[in-house]
């Protein structure tokens, strides 16, 4: 049993990679666009001069920025398609577009409730959002990562079903998108309901990590470090790097949660003058492993092997 549930844990760890991998290039676009497109940045180095809004260095940068921007402002959206990939077994295609879906069906649910229940200005403050255009309950990527598990148990469950010769046309994988928008409309009304209170619950809990300080963020490090050999750390990080747990800002007007978030909101934004260093500190530390240790490591394969072998190590 405990193997089983490691697996699975392990399954779901690696299928967060596959949004997250899109992370790095992102976040170079975003983080040289916005650095080179801030006015504090260009007084600072002196680059008022060079760097001027409506230039053509100018805009290629906005350009970039805007472009990585629009990764991290559909995250939800990218975990709910890439989780449903990683987590099915056969015909991923099909689950992404399901995937999408059923995100789509359950945010409009959403939305319409809200709309009934006297709209944005009967609901908590800063508990909803906008995604794709669509208001919503500011879930974050646990909304995604919800769409994703669940779509990629049906997926699992139908994508072979047989229906009778009358409905055969809508059998198989074209079964898989239509029982994941009936089931998602259903949970996006359950959402509405269930939602706020898990979102209250995850805002004391981040509330209660943001007051551990320092203490918080070596425990933090430790337990990340400690999951990596298990294969686990990704479900560990996540809700500090992508929910309120990691903290939550208002940035130009927007509720923005989690500390990755917040940073790349931060970088984005041009009236940003320093960094959160609530948010940043669930990031420190690590990069410098990231960037030196790993190479290193790898270069110590690559030494350590046979003579004759240093070829296919060094691949």
């Amino acid at each position: 049993m405990k193997d089983k549930v490691f697996g699975v844990l392990q399954r779901v760890g690696r299928s967060f990679m596959l949004p997250i991998a899109l992370l790095p290039v992102a976040g170079l676009l975003l983080g040289i666009g916005s650095s080179f497109t801030n006015p504090t940045t260009l007084e600072t180095y002196g680059l008022v001069n060079i760097i001027k809004e409506g230039g053509l260095l100018y805009t290629i940068l906005d350009i970039m920025s805007k472009t990585g921007s629009v990764v991290f402002d559909n995250l939800a959206l990218l975990f709910a398609i890439g989780v449903a990939i990683g987590m099915a077994k056969r015909e991923k295609e099909v689950a992404a577009l399901s995937g999408a879906i059923a995100y789509l069906v359950m945010n409009m649910a959403i939305s319409a409730l809200i709309t009934a229940k006297g709209g944005i200005e009967a609901m908590a403050e800063n508990s909803t959002t906008s995604a794709l255009g669509i208001t919503t309950l500011q879930m974050g990527v646990f909304g995604g990562i919800i769409v994703g598990l669940g779509v990629a148990a049906l997926h699992n469950r139908f994508y072979r079903i047989k229906l009778p010769q009358v409905l055969s046309f809508f059998g198989g994988t074209r079964f898989v998108p239509i029982i994941s928008s009936i089931v998602y409309l259903v949970v996006g009304v359950i959402m509405f309901y269930v939602w706020p209170v898990v979102q209250f619950g995850i805002s004391k809990l981040g509330n209660l990590v943001l007051a551990s300080g320092y203490a918080g963020t070596w425990i933090y490090g430790i337990i990340e470090r400690a999951l990596i050999p298990f294969g686990l750390h990704h479900v560990f990080y996540m809700p500090f790097w992508q929910t309120e747990i990691g903290g939550a800002a208002i940035i130009d007007g927007v509720t923005v949660t989690g500390a990755q978030n917040i940073f790349f909101a931060e970088l984005a934004s041009k009236s940003t003058q320093e960094f959160s260093v609530s948010a940043t500190r669930f990031m420190s530390g690590k990069f410098p492993f990231m960037i030196f240790g790993l190479p290193a490591a790898a270069f110590a394969i690559y030494k350590a092997a046979r003579p004759e072998k240093r070829k296919i190590a060094g691949g």
